[in-house]
């Protein structure tokens, strides 16, 4: 497609004007002033550090290696649950059976018995705060129809993310053949999950209850010990298997800047936390963050072809920051609104139509998708015949 630039606005010269690396599959990471990364994730097989909105990478350990990601895998399960609760396939309070197979899965569960029912809240605690792998089934069966055809799914939704390193076999992370992530991925992953606030108010909760009135009461204790102790850390996800070893996939926010610590195959719990404590520390004793836009915010109109609306507002699909070091001099950022140029009707609320750039001089810092703010409908046969021959307005006698 095409694309038209609708709107190029300066932005207030309090931004700082230093060469940010373009958000992409392949971005650059930081480095310090002699040109090395910092000293972090030593215990490590592979780590990530990013800033949410942006996605700058300020620092990275082997971040494409293929590594099995055990229950980090359900970061990518909480996705789908999460566009399928904001598209109003499923609700929060409808109820879910857990089959046979999904009481049947081993490792860290809820404990679910064949023809038991919960409700997608109920399940997405389970998954959130107690890594529950029949809780992960449950939910895929439930949106999809079966366990395959949300791996499917899952694996669909990598590829429209761009990610090249992720493969995945199962929604659980159980260890399986041909079943791998990378930090990278894992990180973008996050970050696409972190677009729906929501989320928080189940991976930030600490402890929580099951079965809560009945004779089972199932106590949940979050996996994820940092949100209990590291201040603003409210997800997203740990995992852990003999194979993959000890990982995190963790996110806190302070002071308006949101940040994603990764890591793989950490040799203990202890050695996991202290390092992904050390990378949000360096984020946040290094960068901050300006905002620009909210998730949501109108940018721009678009006109589509062939629409009922002459007219459809086009919004972020995500908060948008600029992110800097401290202390550097400022000067002026600008963004462009671009828009593709071919879009047809019937499209639906939240489809991609373009992008938002964010550049510091020529070079661009940040890239983002805008999307439709509602459906837009095919334009009647009627409605097409009186715009093609000018009938909206009043004809002379």
């Amino acid at each position: 497609m095409g694309k038209r630039i609708v709107t190029v606005l300066l932005l207030a010269t309090f931004f700082f004007a230093m060469a940010l690396p373009q958000q992409g599959v392949w971005a650059k990471e930081s480095t310090n002033e002699e040109g090395k990364q910092p000293n972090l994730a030593q215990n490590a097989k592979s780590a990530l550090l990013i800033e949410r909105d942006s996605g700058q990478v300020l620092f990275q350990k082997n971040q494409h290696d293929r590594l099995p990601p055990a229950s980090m895998t359900k970061i990518m399960t909480m996705l789908l649950i999460m566009e399928a609760l904001d598209s109003g396939k499923i609700t929060l309070d409808e109820t879910v059976t857990a089959s046979e197979h999904a009481a049947s899965m081993g490792g860290s569960q809820i404990f679910l018995e064949p023809g038991e029912e919960m409700t997608v809240e109920e399940m997405l605690k389970g998954i959130a705060i107690g890594s529950g792998n029949d809780a992960s089934v449950a939910m895929a069966e439930h949106i999809a129809g079966s366990e395959e055809a949300f791996v499917d799914m899952m694996n669909e939704k990598v590829k429209e993310l761009g990610l090249k390193d992720t493969n995945f076999v199962n929604p659980t992370g159980l260890s399986a053949e041909n079943h791998y992530s990378s930090a990278y991925d894992m990180g973008m992953m996050a970050k696409e999950l972190l677009k729906y606030d929501k989320i928080t108010e189940f991976t930030g909760v600490y402890e929580d209850y099951l079965r809560q009135d009945s004779e089972k009461k199932f106590w949940l204790v979050n996996t994820n010990k940092l949100v209990k102790f590291y201040k603003g850390v409210d997800g997203v996800k740990t995992g852990f298997t003999q194979e993959a070893k000890y990982c995190l996939t963790a996110t806190a926010e302070k002071n308006g800047m949101r940040v994603i610590a990764v890591v793989f195959g950490a040799p203990t719990p202890k050695d996991r936390n202290a390092q992904v404590t050390a990378m949000l520390d360096h984020a946040y004793a290094q960068y901050k963050t300006s905002p620009l836009f909210e998730k949501d915010e109108v940018l721009a109109q678009l006109r589509v072809s062939k629409s009922e609306q002459k007219r459809v507002d086009v919004t972020t699909s995500e908060p948008i920051s600029i992110l800097t070091k401290k202390g550097e001099n400022t000067d002026g950022f600008t963004h462009e609104v671009m828009l593709d140029d071919s879009v047809k009707a019937p499209m639906k609320k939240g489809d991609t139509v373009g992008t938002l750039q964010v550049k510091n001089g020529d070079k661009v810092v940040s890239e983002s998708p805008v999307v439709l703010k509602e459906d837009v409908e095919k334009a009647s046969w009627w409605t097409l015949y009186k715009r093609s021959f000018g009938m909206f307005s009043k004809v002379s006698p």
